[in-house]
């Protein structure tokens, strides 16, 4: 059944688009990421242009992230003052990006520049992840930085506006989490992701973050950083498919139910080193792209 994509301007098989979300969403529930760091890759290859796969795959995520929030809103494991520092951070960032995409699609170097974009940091990350977890593996433990009160850097300590947080049980100067998530909105809207396999080790091992509060207060700033991109992004580009992100959508909530289920069976180092694999296969393939003797030698100039 073929789909019609209208802001795309293509047509693409409904069912595949529900397996991408699905496969996105059994990787959300395993490993507890968004996702959107694979989808619009994933989207790119099935041919959608990269400026709108970021930007409907940052609106998908918007569904996806809500029924985690709501779950972690439950358990207690939100922290409303330090996610509210995080989504101002996260608007203000994602302001920044939306402007560069409308000044690169200007230029006509919007597609190039999102594609290196994922090279560099999906390799990046990748990298990191699978040599971590191998050294977890190894060792026959799972990593796992305390959640009491540690020893902030000297640097830290020292910057104004100090903050405590009784929810995550740490104390930082105000600009930490808002800088930290300036960066983020930054990515979501260049990239289409919500951040979380950045931003999450950063809390975790930079603010000393209990780990299911980071995972759930990073949650609460995607949904709604995730939502003022799909705004912004759908005001100044009109780059959002509304129709390709439903689709993703549907398929991304049944595939998390599975997810969480398949992850009680696996180890923490395990999930881990195949989220890596993953995110360095599809590395490879992006810069085999990148480097393979286009099929037309001439593009219209600008086009995206």
């Amino acid at each position: 059944m073929e789909l019609y994509l209208p802001v795309a301007g293509m047509s693409v098989n409904l069912l595949l688009l529900i397996g991408v979300g699905c496969m996105i969403g059994l990787l959300s529930g395993l490993v507890g990421v968004g996702g959107g760091f694979l989808l619009t890759p994933i989207l790119m290859m099935i041919g959608v242009p990269p400026t709108i796969a970021a930007a409907s795959g940052a609106c998908s995520l918007v569904s996806t992230s809500s029924s985690g929030t709501a779950v972690h809103f439950r358990l207690g494991n939100v922290d409303l003052k330090l996610g509210t520092i995080l989504l101002l951070g996260g608007l203000a960032g994602a302001a920044i990006g939306v402007h560069v995409i409308k000044l690169l699609r200007a230029l006509g170097s919007a597609d190039f520049v999102i594609t290196v974009f994922y090279v560099v940091v999906l390799g990046s990350v990748g990298s990191f992840m699978f040599v971590e977890s191998l050294h977890s593996l190894r060792r026959g433990l799972m990593t796992q930085p305390a959640s009491s009160p540690v020893r902030q850097s000297t640097l830290l300590k020292k910057l104004p506006f100090q903050m405590n947080f009784p929810r995550s049980n740490v104390r930082h100067s105000v600009f930490v989490p808002f800088m930290l998530c300036v960066l983020v909105g930054i990515l979501a809207a260049i990239m289409g992701v919500g951040g979380g396999f950045i931003m999450v080790p950063m809390m975790v091992y930079l603010l000393r973050m209990p780990m299911h509060v980071a995972v759930g207060t990073d949650l609460f700033q995607i949904l709604f950083t995730c939502a003022g991109v799909s705004l912004m992004q759908a005001a100044a580009n009109q780059t959002v498919d509304i129709v390709l992100a439903l689709a993703v959508a549907v398929g991304s909530t049944i595939g998390a139910q599975a997810g969480a289920r398949i992850s009680r069976m696996l180890r923490g180092e395990q999930l881990r080193i195949v989220l890596a694999s993953i995110v360095l296969a599809t590395t490879v393939k992006m810069s085999l792209d990148l480097i393979a003797r286009p099929a037309l030698l001439l593009s219209l100039v600008g086009s995206d």
